[in-house]
């Protein structure tokens, strides 16, 4: 308890004299954050040495002398694998890092030579940044805290699109021969709570995003407990209240209402309260090349997801006892990723793509004068910028390998400025390809505009 209180004080005083800095990374499943996390290690790691880094004002004047892994102060978190992920990157061939189930943390000290007045360098200071990975669909959770398990349950049913309700038709069979004023059977329960969970997973291995509850996607240490044993319940809507809300305890809909407000109490808010608030920076990882891949349904859904997750956050610009006592986000990255997977003529595109996914939250967050900034990036840049010949034009390309480890020379495609009509989705479609990184080494990996992000997110913190 007491070296507990010591480290509280301590993060209390360099939170105080702006020495701590809690960046919080999310992003739905495959936008990379394991290898944003890793990138971003490896690229502080390499600061001073063979990292390119020019957009880090601090690494361009020469001030930032590196960054050390240390202890982090949460024992009850799960450390970010970060020598797992080099690991994976060094192997023959090299593969993409396993990702992370759930939320994890790593902290680095940043040594780095503050300014003086006329340029000059003054004294070394140190910055503590912690890092936190939580997965995205945990985000799409806390909108749930809006809503009681009939309100939820009408939405979820009328949210289904087409193909969304065919990944759904198992459970939607099992649970038609249910009645919502029957005697709960516990065994019966479980196995349709786990049709239901099955239908989000397959509906995400098919690249939609706006799933809930997101723990059915990543349990953690929740897997198997009844908590996650619950579903939306077909054919009730607000009318039906007064006669929902008198029947026994024993019955289904009562049962699987008082699952839902445990899931509300003891799941959703937890985590916001014990991890989401303590965040000073956020950055939302997108991959818009798969959605665009998926096709018209799940980019839409894509869409939605995004509106949900960005609702989340708790802007504002901090005074010091906000910094001290309440630290609420006040900068926030949103980078669309894989970068590397279409020519640098399209990186432009990419992002007012992600921009345009997010025109209702971005006017919401610039009106409140929010910091919020765009970018394209590649955590780990996995090709090589060429140019082909065809009828005599010379044309941009990238060469690169596969996830099956051939070697590939391609033009992958434009990225649309603008959400695509419908029309647009007819007449051309996307196959934007997967490419294996590049065996790592001794040296820093290869990115695309990491030490952008990193002046946006950690620069002001190193004066």
């Amino acid at each position: 308890m007491r070296r507990h209180l010591t480290h509280e004080l301590q993060n209390l005083i360099d939170r105080g004299r702006d020495r701590q800095l809690r960046l919080a990374v999310t992003g739905l499943s495959r936008a990379g954050k394991t290898a944003f996390l890793t990138s971003l290690v490896n690229q502080l790691r390499h600061a001073g040495i063979d990292a390119r880094l020019d957009l880090l004002k601090a690494a361009r004047e020469s001030r930032l002398l590196g960054a050390q892994r240390v202890s982090q102060p949460d024992l009850g978190i799960p450390r970010f694998p970060y020598d797992e992920a080099m690991s994976a990157l060094a192997s023959t061939p090299p593969h993409w890092p396993e990702p992370t189930r759930g939320i994890s943390e790593l902290r680095l000290q940043l040594r780095y030579k503050t300014r003086r007045a006329r340029g000059l360098l003054g004294d070394t200071a140190t910055l503590t940044l912690d890092l936190i990975d939580y997965p995205g669909e945990w985000l799409l959770d806390l909108p749930l805290l809006e809503h009681d398990f009939l309100a939820w349950s009408e939405a979820q049913m009328q949210a289904m699109g087409p193909e969304r309700q065919r990944f759904a038709a198992e459970w939607r069979r099992a649970v038609a021969a249910h009645r919502p004023d029957e005697t709960v059977d516990e065994a019966r329960l479980a196995e349709l709570a786990d049709l239901y969970a099955s239908s989000l997973r397959q509906a995400r291995a098919a690249g939609f995003s706006h799933l809930q509850p997101g723990r059915f996607l990543l349990p953690g240490d929740l897997q198997g407990a009844p908590v996650l044993q619950f579903f939306p319940l077909p054919g009730i809507d607000t009318e039906d209240r007064q006669s929902l809300e008198a029947l026994p305890s024993s019955s289904l809909y009562q049962t699987l209402a008082k699952r839902f407000r445990y899931y509300q109490q003891h799941v959703v808010k937890p985590f916001y309260r014990e991890h989401f608030r303590r965040f000073d920076r956020q950055i939302v990882l997108v991959d818009v090349l798969g959605a665009l891949n998926a096709g018209p349904e799940r980019f839409e859904d894509l869409s939605r997801a995004l509106a949900t997750l960005m609702k989340s956050f708790d802007y504002g610009k901090r005074s010091l006892l906000n910094r001290l006592f309440s630290p609420r986000i006040d900068r926030l990255a949103i980078a669309a990723t894989k970068a590397d997977h279409v020519t640098p003529d399209q990186h432009a595109n990419l992002v007012a793509l992600l921009e345009a996914l997010l025109a209702e939250p971005l006017k919401d967050l610039r009106y409140a004068d929010v910091p919020v900034r765009g970018f394209s990036l590649a955590s780990i840049r996995a090709t090589e910028n060429r140019e082909v010949e065809d009828n005599g034009k010379r044309l941009p390309a990238l060469r690169g390998h596969g996830l099956d480890n051939e070697p590939l020379l391609l033009y992958p495609g434009d990225v649309p400025a603008k959400l695509p009509s419908p029309d647009f989705w007819q007449r051309q479609g996307f196959a934007f390809t997967a490419f294996r990184p590049p065996r790592s080494g001794d040296t820093a990996l290869p990115h695309i505009r990491m030490d952008a992000a990193l002046e946006w997110l950690l620069g002001d913190k190193l004066r």
